[in-house]
């Protein structure tokens, strides 16, 4: 049997329709709209002969084989807020299409489809969820985590019906290889007119917030020469950051969101708070880009008599993919196939630490992701299909070989 891309699309336009948020797409941790997407895919898991049943932490899991070692293909059903059709949701159409096409095939491992309940960070603004659990990394301060309301995730998991103490039945112990297909979320594909890219690595990331503190005046009556202007030290200092990753090789740094208090358009801003991103596929370069970048907060703060707090939100070191895995994958994709790196965190990046892991990015036109008109070419699903099939049989060689 052969993958059909098509069928690969209508599931994903399906998904698209369920929603926490009538007219956009939005599909939160343990929501009522993941709910209904989990039965939905639980079905076509079902009618691709697997067994299926949902871990602890609220992971679908599609299973088929009876050998102890386990092949898995994974990626989450969770989005955004008011996200694209395919971010994430392809990942896990995709490999219930692979596992259907090899459904009769005679292979020499179990294969495990998961999709995973949480990636995005949303709710508890703690990414990686799903995948944690199944690496068996879901610690106490994880679980501990508050969303808006004052929930915390173990409550979160205990009114959705599952325990927490079920957590260790989430790991998988068996399992000796990961793929995870993705949409690129990125322009180089698109760029160099290529389907398909083969990620090497996931970039390491550090994410910190930080306050700018000065003293609220009257922005009539309060000589510049006076002022304690916490947004004009927050501002110099943004406009450094795009003037130092500009010219770092490989890397990216963002300040993506800024809120002035009092917010009057008449008062000099007394508070600024900002978010700090910075991602290199180079640790090394990272936080040697992350210290001259807070040096910079300060000196701007100085300079204008303000304070400035600063407070890590995550540091996450790069994460390379398998280097067998990821050659085989690159044979399956066949000639020319682009090497790239994931500037994006995904799942791979949890589980490869604890399973050996591969990742194929498809094209994503206009490099847009994580929003409504997100898209992906039906010619590359089916060129990612068919990489997906031949990188099973090749492992599956592999594997009697060993």
């Amino acid at each position: 049997m052969s993958a059909d891309a098509q069928w690969v699309m209508e599931r994903c336009a399906s998904l698209a329709a369920i929603t926490d948020v009538k007219g956009e797409t939005t599909r939160t941790f343990l929501s009522p709209a993941m709910t209904r997407a989990n039965a939905l895919v639980a079905e076509w898991m079902q009618a691709a002969g697997m067994s299926v049943r949902t871990d602890a932490a609220g992971n679908l899991r599609g299973r088929r084989g009876e050998a102890a070692k386990t092949f898995v293909m994974a990626s989450h059903l969770d989005t955004v807020p008011n996200a694209g059709a395919y971010d994430g949701i392809l990942g896990v159409v995709m490999a219930i299409e692979v596992a259907e096409a090899m459904r009769d095939a005679a292979l020499p491992y179990s294969m495990e489809v998961i999709g995973f309940s949480e990636e995005e960070g949303v709710r508890f603004g703690v990414p990686f969820i799903g995948s944690r659990a199944m690496a068996g990394t879901c610690d106490e301060t994880l679980l501990s985590t508050e969303d808006a309301n004052g929930i915390n995730v173990r409550e979160a998991i205990t009114a959705y019906g599952l325990s927490c103490d079920a957590l260790p039945e989430a790991v998988l112990h068996d399992a000796f290889a990961y793929l995870e297909f993705h949409i690129e979320q990125g322009p180089v594909l698109e760029a160099e007119e290529r389907a398909l890219g083969v990620v090497d690595a996931i970039a390491g990331q550090s994410r910190y917030s930080l306050t700018f503190t000065g003293r609220a005046n009257h922005a009539g009556t309060t000589p510049m020469h006076l002022r304690q202007d916490a947004m004009s030290a927050a501002a110099e200092w943004i406009v450094a950051v795009e003037a130092f990753a500009q010219k770092t090789k490989g890397l990216v740094a963002t300040v993506g969101s800024v809120s002035t208090i009092p917010g009057a358009g008449n008062v000099i801003a007394g508070e600024v708070r900002a978010t700090l991103d910075v991602r290199s596929a180079d640790d090394a370069v990272r936080r040697d880009a992350v210290a001259a970048l807070l040096a910079k907060a300060e000196a701007c703060a100085l300079a204008r008599s303000v304070r400035v707090e600063k407070n890590l939100r995550m540091d996450q070191a790069a994460v390379a993919m398998d280097a067998s895995l990821t050659a085989t994958l690159a044979k399956a994709v066949g000639a020319h196939a682009r090497r790239i790196v994931s500037g994006a965190g995904h799942d791979a990046m949890i589980v490869a630490p604890h399973i050996p892991s591969a990742m194929l990015f498809l094209r994503s036109p206009g490099g847009l992701s994580h929003h409504p008109d997100e898209s992906v070419l039906m010619n590359d699903v089916q060129a990612g299909l068919d990489a997906g099939v031949r990188f099973v049989k090749l492992l599956a060689i592999k594997e009697n070989d060993a």
